[in-house]
Protein backbone atom coordinates (compact mmCIF):
# COMPACT_ATOMS: atom_id res chain seq x y z
CA UNK A 1 0.00 0.00 0.00
CA UNK A 2 1.09 3.68 -0.96
CA UNK A 3 1.94 5.88 1.82
CA UNK A 4 -1.16 8.15 0.89
CA UNK A 5 -3.55 4.98 0.95
CA UNK A 6 -2.07 4.11 4.73
CA UNK A 7 -2.53 7.48 6.02
CA UNK A 8 -6.29 7.62 4.75
CA UNK A 9 -6.44 4.41 6.19
CA UNK A 10 -5.24 5.71 9.28
CA UNK A 11 -7.82 8.80 9.58
CA UNK A 12 -10.85 7.19 7.98
CA UNK A 13 -13.31 7.78 10.44
CA UNK A 14 -11.22 10.16 13.05
CA UNK A 15 -11.44 13.62 14.26
CA UNK A 16 -8.64 15.68 13.98
CA UNK A 17 -8.72 18.83 15.62
CA UNK A 18 -7.58 21.97 14.31
CA UNK A 19 -5.71 23.20 17.24
CA UNK A 20 -5.24 26.64 18.73
CA UNK A 21 -2.06 28.08 19.31
CA UNK A 22 -1.58 29.60 22.65
CA UNK A 23 -0.23 33.45 22.53
CA UNK A 24 0.06 36.25 24.76
CA UNK A 25 -1.64 39.72 24.59
CA UNK A 26 0.77 41.08 22.14
CA UNK A 27 0.81 37.73 19.44
CA UNK A 28 3.79 36.00 21.30
CA UNK A 29 3.44 32.48 21.11
CA UNK A 30 3.42 30.93 24.87
CA UNK A 31 5.41 27.51 24.36
CA UNK A 32 4.89 26.50 28.21
CA UNK A 33 1.44 26.76 27.29
CA UNK A 34 1.23 25.12 24.49
CA UNK A 35 3.34 21.90 25.84
CA UNK A 36 0.88 21.77 28.56
CA UNK A 37 -2.32 22.00 25.68
CA UNK A 38 -0.42 19.04 23.17
CA UNK A 39 -0.13 16.79 25.83
CA UNK A 40 -3.85 17.36 27.39
CA UNK A 41 -4.72 16.88 23.42
CA UNK A 42 -2.82 14.04 23.17
CA UNK A 43 -4.49 12.50 25.35
CA UNK A 44 -7.92 12.40 24.05
CA UNK A 45 -8.84 10.23 21.25
CA UNK A 46 -8.53 11.79 18.57
CA UNK A 47 -6.91 10.25 14.96
CA UNK A 48 -4.50 13.30 14.78
CA UNK A 49 -4.34 16.81 14.87
CA UNK A 50 -3.88 19.65 12.07
CA UNK A 51 -1.62 22.61 12.82
CA UNK A 52 -0.58 25.56 10.83
CA UNK A 53 -4.63 25.68 10.11
CA UNK A 54 -6.85 28.75 10.55
CA UNK A 55 -7.64 27.95 13.99
CA UNK A 56 -3.83 27.92 14.92
CA UNK A 57 -3.28 30.77 12.77
CA UNK A 58 -0.60 29.21 11.10
CA UNK A 59 -0.29 31.60 8.14
CA UNK A 60 0.09 34.36 10.92
CA UNK A 61 2.84 32.68 12.69
CA UNK A 62 6.16 33.98 12.00
CA UNK A 63 8.53 31.37 10.91
CA UNK A 64 10.29 30.40 13.74
CA UNK A 65 7.26 30.26 15.86
CA UNK A 66 5.81 28.33 12.93
CA UNK A 67 9.04 25.85 13.06
CA UNK A 68 8.62 25.43 16.99
CA UNK A 69 5.04 24.73 16.99
CA UNK A 70 5.01 21.86 14.68
CA UNK A 71 8.33 20.44 16.19
CA UNK A 72 6.46 20.16 19.70
CA UNK A 73 3.26 18.77 18.39
CA UNK A 74 5.44 16.01 16.27
CA UNK A 75 6.77 15.49 19.68
CA UNK A 76 3.97 15.31 21.80
CA UNK A 77 1.46 12.95 19.75
CA UNK A 78 1.78 9.83 18.17
CA UNK A 79 -0.83 10.13 15.60
CA UNK A 80 -0.42 11.36 12.38
CA UNK A 81 0.08 15.33 11.59
CA UNK A 82 -1.43 17.60 9.02
CA UNK A 83 0.41 21.27 8.67
CA UNK A 84 -1.56 23.71 6.50
CA UNK A 85 0.42 24.57 3.71
CA UNK A 86 -0.41 28.55 2.39
CA UNK A 87 1.02 31.90 1.26
CA UNK A 88 2.45 33.48 4.77
CA UNK A 89 0.56 36.88 5.26
CA UNK A 90 3.69 38.74 5.23
CA UNK A 91 3.48 37.76 1.59
CA UNK A 92 -0.11 38.62 0.86
CA UNK A 93 0.97 41.09 -1.76
CA UNK A 94 3.54 38.51 -3.94
CA UNK A 95 2.70 37.81 -7.28
CA UNK A 96 0.61 34.88 -8.06
CA UNK A 97 3.98 32.65 -8.63
CA UNK A 98 5.97 33.86 -5.64
CA UNK A 99 2.63 33.17 -3.57
CA UNK A 100 2.41 29.34 -5.19
CA UNK A 101 6.17 29.21 -4.25
CA UNK A 102 5.70 29.92 -0.77
CA UNK A 103 2.52 27.88 -0.20
CA UNK A 104 5.30 25.16 -1.85
CA UNK A 105 8.11 26.20 0.97
CA UNK A 106 5.68 25.60 3.78
CA UNK A 107 4.92 22.20 2.38
CA UNK A 108 8.73 21.20 2.38
CA UNK A 109 9.14 22.67 5.33
CA UNK A 110 6.48 20.76 7.49
CA UNK A 111 7.54 17.35 5.71
CA UNK A 112 11.44 18.73 7.38
CA UNK A 113 10.01 19.12 10.77
CA UNK A 114 8.18 15.46 10.82
CA UNK A 115 4.74 16.25 9.51
CA UNK A 116 2.89 12.81 7.91
CA UNK A 117 1.04 15.47 5.29
CA UNK A 118 -0.08 18.56 4.14
CA UNK A 119 -3.13 20.30 3.56
CA UNK A 120 -2.91 22.63 0.81
CA UNK A 121 -4.95 26.05 1.63
CA UNK A 122 -6.70 27.44 -1.61
CA UNK A 123 -5.12 30.91 -3.37
CA UNK A 124 -8.48 32.51 -3.32
CA UNK A 125 -6.72 34.58 -6.23
CA UNK A 126 -6.68 31.50 -8.53
CA UNK A 127 -10.62 31.78 -8.53
CA UNK A 128 -9.86 35.20 -10.90
CA UNK A 129 -7.14 33.80 -13.14
CA UNK A 130 -8.60 31.87 -16.48
CA UNK A 131 -6.17 29.42 -15.93
CA UNK A 132 -6.88 29.06 -11.87
CA UNK A 133 -8.18 25.44 -12.30
CA UNK A 134 -4.54 24.25 -13.56
CA UNK A 135 -3.02 26.20 -11.31
CA UNK A 136 -4.71 24.80 -8.47
CA UNK A 137 -4.19 21.51 -9.56
CA UNK A 138 -0.08 22.29 -10.27
CA UNK A 139 -0.29 23.37 -6.92
CA UNK A 140 -0.80 20.77 -5.29
CA UNK A 141 1.25 18.71 -7.66
CA UNK A 142 4.29 20.35 -6.63
CA UNK A 143 3.27 20.75 -2.65
CA UNK A 144 3.07 16.75 -3.02
CA UNK A 145 6.09 16.39 -5.34
CA UNK A 146 8.79 18.47 -3.59
CA UNK A 147 7.80 17.71 0.08
CA UNK A 148 7.22 14.05 -0.40
CA UNK A 149 3.98 14.00 1.54
CA UNK A 150 0.58 12.87 0.81
CA UNK A 151 -1.45 16.23 0.14
CA UNK A 152 -5.25 17.06 1.28
CA UNK A 153 -7.24 19.80 -0.76
CA UNK A 154 -8.67 22.63 0.82
CA UNK A 155 -12.46 24.03 0.11
CA UNK A 156 -12.50 27.16 2.38
CA UNK A 157 -15.09 29.29 2.41
CA UNK A 158 -14.37 33.09 1.51
CA UNK A 159 -15.13 34.71 5.01
CA UNK A 160 -11.16 32.82 5.38
CA UNK A 161 -9.73 33.65 2.93
CA UNK A 162 -11.08 30.59 0.15
CA UNK A 163 -13.33 29.96 -2.77
CA UNK A 164 -15.37 27.83 -3.51
CA UNK A 165 -14.19 24.98 -5.68
CA UNK A 166 -16.24 23.60 -8.79
CA UNK A 167 -16.82 19.80 -8.43
CA UNK A 168 -14.14 19.36 -11.76
CA UNK A 169 -11.64 20.62 -9.37
CA UNK A 170 -12.51 18.77 -6.68
CA UNK A 171 -12.27 15.56 -8.92
CA UNK A 172 -9.13 16.64 -10.53
CA UNK A 173 -7.36 17.19 -7.10
CA UNK A 174 -8.58 13.64 -5.95
CA UNK A 175 -7.54 12.02 -9.05
CA UNK A 176 -3.66 13.10 -8.08
CA UNK A 177 -1.73 9.59 -6.83
CA UNK A 178 -0.44 11.79 -3.45
CA UNK A 179 -3.94 13.53 -2.71
CA UNK A 180 -5.43 11.67 0.72
CA UNK A 181 -8.59 13.69 0.38
CA UNK A 182 -9.83 17.24 0.32
CA UNK A 183 -11.24 19.05 3.53
CA UNK A 184 -14.53 20.48 3.03
CA UNK A 185 -15.38 23.74 5.16
CA UNK A 186 -18.24 25.96 3.76
CA UNK A 187 -19.43 27.48 6.72
CA UNK A 188 -23.01 27.60 5.72
CA UNK A 189 -23.46 26.69 2.26
CA UNK A 190 -25.07 23.25 1.65
CA UNK A 191 -25.13 23.23 -1.62
CA UNK A 192 -21.30 23.74 -1.89
CA UNK A 193 -20.39 21.29 0.12
CA UNK A 194 -22.90 18.59 -0.98
CA UNK A 195 -21.53 19.19 -4.57
CA UNK A 196 -17.98 18.79 -3.14
CA UNK A 197 -19.10 15.47 -1.39
CA UNK A 198 -20.64 14.24 -4.50
CA UNK A 199 -17.73 15.09 -6.98
CA UNK A 200 -15.32 12.88 -3.98
CA UNK A 201 -17.41 10.10 -4.00
CA UNK A 202 -16.09 7.30 -5.87
CA UNK A 203 -12.49 8.44 -5.18
CA UNK A 204 -11.45 6.44 -2.49
CA UNK A 205 -10.41 9.76 -0.71
CA UNK A 206 -10.79 10.97 2.26
CA UNK A 207 -14.22 13.15 2.03
CA UNK A 208 -12.92 15.30 5.36
CA UNK A 209 -15.64 17.33 7.00
CA UNK A 210 -14.88 20.65 8.49
CA UNK A 211 -18.54 22.14 8.48
CA UNK A 212 -18.00 22.93 12.38
CA UNK A 213 -22.05 24.50 11.67
CA UNK A 214 -23.09 21.60 9.35
CA UNK A 215 -21.55 18.62 11.00
CA UNK A 216 -23.78 15.94 11.58
CA UNK A 217 -25.66 17.11 8.10
CA UNK A 218 -21.74 17.20 6.35
CA UNK A 219 -21.24 13.21 7.75
CA UNK A 220 -25.05 11.94 6.19
CA UNK A 221 -24.09 13.47 3.18
CA UNK A 222 -21.15 11.46 2.97
CA UNK A 223 -18.16 12.93 4.55
CA UNK A 224 -16.15 9.96 6.40
CA UNK A 225 -13.50 12.04 8.28
CA UNK A 226 -13.52 15.44 10.58
CA UNK A 227 -10.85 18.07 10.54
CA UNK A 228 -12.10 20.87 12.60
CA UNK A 229 -11.72 23.48 14.61
CA UNK A 230 -14.52 22.88 16.71
CA UNK A 231 -12.68 19.84 18.23
CA UNK A 232 -9.86 22.36 19.67
CA UNK A 233 -11.88 22.69 22.90
CA UNK A 234 -13.95 19.69 24.44
CA UNK A 235 -12.83 17.59 21.40
CA UNK A 236 -15.32 15.08 22.88
CA UNK A 237 -18.17 16.75 22.03
CA UNK A 238 -17.32 16.40 18.30
CA UNK A 239 -15.89 12.78 18.21
CA UNK A 240 -18.83 11.60 20.24
CA UNK A 241 -21.26 12.49 17.31
CA UNK A 242 -18.52 11.10 14.99
CA UNK A 243 -18.75 7.89 16.88
CA UNK A 244 -22.26 7.66 16.92
CA UNK A 245 -22.51 8.04 13.26
CA UNK A 246 -20.30 5.15 12.70
CA UNK A 247 -21.48 2.91 15.21
CA UNK A 248 -25.02 3.25 13.28
CA UNK A 249 -26.59 4.61 16.46
CA UNK A 250 -29.21 6.79 15.05
CA UNK A 251 -30.60 7.97 18.73
CA UNK A 252 -27.04 8.60 19.95
CA UNK A 253 -26.21 10.85 16.96
CA UNK A 254 -29.06 12.88 17.39
CA UNK A 255 -28.32 13.28 21.38
CA UNK A 256 -24.69 14.19 20.79
CA UNK A 257 -25.39 15.89 17.31
CA UNK A 258 -27.28 18.38 19.30
CA UNK A 259 -25.45 19.01 22.27
CA UNK A 260 -22.40 19.93 19.74
CA UNK A 261 -24.56 22.27 17.30
CA UNK A 262 -25.16 23.80 20.57
CA UNK A 263 -21.72 24.42 21.22
CA UNK A 264 -21.11 25.51 17.67
CA UNK A 265 -23.65 28.02 17.86
CA UNK A 266 -21.85 29.56 20.91
CA UNK A 267 -18.82 29.48 19.35
CA UNK A 268 -18.73 29.77 15.00
CA UNK A 269 -21.42 32.93 14.34
CA UNK A 270 -21.23 36.97 13.22
CA UNK A 271 -18.30 37.66 13.28
CA UNK A 272 -17.20 34.51 12.00
CA UNK A 273 -13.41 35.41 12.89
CA UNK A 274 -13.55 36.11 16.11
CA UNK A 275 -14.27 31.98 16.23
CA UNK A 276 -10.67 31.58 17.11
CA UNK A 277 -11.05 33.74 20.42
CA UNK A 278 -14.09 31.62 21.49
CA UNK A 279 -12.29 28.29 20.97
CA UNK A 280 -9.42 29.43 23.43
CA UNK A 281 -11.78 30.94 26.06
CA UNK A 282 -13.79 27.40 25.87
CA UNK A 283 -9.72 26.08 26.42
CA UNK A 284 -9.52 27.75 28.92
CA UNK A 285 -13.48 26.64 30.90
CA UNK A 286 -11.79 23.35 29.51
CA UNK A 287 -8.02 23.78 31.74
CA UNK A 288 -6.68 22.96 28.78
CA UNK A 289 -4.78 26.83 28.00
CA UNK A 290 -4.42 29.36 30.83
CA UNK A 291 -5.98 32.63 30.77
CA UNK A 292 -2.53 34.58 30.05
CA UNK A 293 -2.06 32.02 26.69
CA UNK A 294 -6.02 33.12 25.64
CA UNK A 295 -5.55 35.84 22.90
CA UNK A 296 -6.25 35.86 19.47
CA UNK A 297 -4.32 39.15 18.13
CA UNK A 298 -4.78 38.62 14.65
CA UNK A 299 -9.32 37.97 15.31
CA UNK A 300 -11.93 41.33 16.08
CA UNK A 301 -11.98 42.31 19.08
CA UNK A 302 -15.11 40.12 21.35
CA UNK A 303 -17.85 41.91 23.68
CA UNK A 304 -17.78 40.52 27.45
CA UNK A 305 -21.36 38.96 26.74
CA UNK A 306 -19.77 36.14 23.57
CA UNK A 307 -17.10 35.03 26.52
CA UNK A 308 -19.95 34.83 29.23
CA UNK A 309 -22.35 32.84 26.54
CA UNK A 310 -19.48 30.16 25.70
CA UNK A 311 -19.23 29.45 29.57
CA UNK A 312 -22.53 29.45 29.99
CA UNK A 313 -23.07 26.62 27.51
CA UNK A 314 -20.16 24.80 28.72
CA UNK A 315 -21.69 24.92 31.92
CA UNK A 316 -24.89 23.47 30.62
CA UNK A 317 -22.99 20.43 28.52
CA UNK A 318 -21.15 19.55 31.90
CA UNK A 319 -24.11 19.58 33.96
CA UNK A 320 -25.85 17.18 31.50
CA UNK A 321 -23.10 15.02 31.54
CA UNK A 322 -22.60 15.29 35.07
CA UNK A 323 -26.69 14.42 35.63
CA UNK A 324 -26.28 11.47 32.63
Amino acid sequence: MSATGELAGRLRGTVLPAVLTPMDAAGAVDRAALHRYAERMAAERIGGVAVWAHTGRGLHLAAADRRRVLALWREAVDVPVVAGAGVPHALRGASPEDAEDAAVAMAVEAAELGADAVMVYPLARHHALPDGTERAVRLHERAAEESGLPVFGFLLHAEAGGYPYPPELVRRLLDLPAAAGIKIATLDRAVDCQDAVRAAEGTGALVVTGEDRMFGPSLMWGADTALVGIAAARADLTTAVLDAWTAGDAAGFLRASGRLDRFAEATFHAPIEGYVQRMLWAAVWEGAIPEEAAFDPYGPPLPDAERRAVVTCLERLAAEDDAG
